[in-house]
């Protein structure tokens, strides 16, 4: 088939995540081809792609497959999968529940020397790279909803919560230089809660079961080295809610390389109940000296 260079790949997961690339790829002038992965795409995302498919996660070779046959020569992951959900079966319902085809097969036995998301997913864009499908940036068609360095709501972090968020800091870089995960919950300087495979979401119900009395930060920050083609941390009105519900009251994450969803509305939840939003700058970014003219 002859190259589209007209159409682009979106390989969907969880949350709202694809519709902002998709709908940001259409205003780019794309046609937009999707593979939704079954059990966590939104369905309606379909009324939304140029052309859906479904595909199970464990099928990489029907994804490659797919976009071979649409013309697509470059795609976007966008979404969440949830990694627990596999981790908690034994290895025979693994099989069972996922079907992994010969090329997902090879990636997890063959291809790669630990199951960390960062050795899994630069297996897969190597493997697709192979045959003829170029991973991308995921924030490509959606820069504008990168979070921008300063206080984005009316609440502002007071000098106990920028000490906290100091330490968070500190403790997710590390954190993501390790590819553990990307959030900690931190109060008074004691860090409640961090995040591994359970996600951001389960980890913030976590450190409000674990400090009632409320009052922590959330520290979200990307990979001291982080590939922009998956795994881009994120916020949004969910987050807001969760962080509310476990009783937090602040949340600092990186600017320009963290996503905020449904700005607007998230910032605006935020101001209603009285979370601060924050964005800094990463290490590398803003503790760099400049160098010498």
């Amino acid at each position: 088939m002859q190259k589209d260079t007209k159409s682009i790949g979106v390989i969907a997961g969880a949350g709202d995540f694809p519709f902002l690339v998709v709908r940001g790829a259409q205003r780019a002038g794309l046609r937009v081809v999707v593979v939704g992965l079954r059990g966590s795409v939104d369905e309606t995302l379909r009324d939304c792609a140029d052309v859906f498919y479904h595909a199970g996660v464990a099928r990489l070779g029907r994804w490659i497959r797919v976009f071979r046959r649409e013309g697509v020569r470059q795609a976007i992951m966008a979404g969440g999968v949830n990694k627990s959900a596999v981790v908690a079966l034994p290895r025979w319902r693994q099989w069972l529940a996922y079907l992994p085809d010969w090329t997902s097969i090879k990636i997890w036995y063959f291809r790669t020397g630990d199951r960390r998301n960062d050795t899994l997913l630069r297996a897969v864009a190597d493997e697709m790279l192979r045959k003829g499908v170029e991973l991308i940036d995921s924030t490509e068609y959606c820069s504008d909803a990168m979070a921008p360095e300063g206080a984005l709501t009316k609440a502002q972090l007071s000098s106990a919560q920028r000490a906290d968020a100091d330490l968070g800091w500190k403790i997710a870089r590390e954190m993501g230089r390790l590819d553990v995960g990307q959030s900690v919950a931190v109060k008074d300087k004691d860090v409640i809660a961090i995040e591994a495979i359970e996600g951001t979401d389960a980890m913030i119900a976590r450190a409000g079961a674990l400090c009632k009395s409320g009052g922590w930060t959330l520290v979200k920050s990307a990979k001291p080295n982080q590939d922009m083609r998956f795994d881009v941390p994120t916020i949004g009105v969910g987050t807001i809610e969760g962080v509310s519900r476990a009783g937090g009251k602040a949340i600092v994450i990186e600017a320009g390389k963290t996503l905020i969803l449904n700005r607007d509305e998230t910032i605006a939840l935020a101001d209603r109940h009285g979370i601060s939003i924050e964005g800094r700058r990463g290490i590398s970014e803003s503790n760099t000296p400049a160098p010498n003219p």
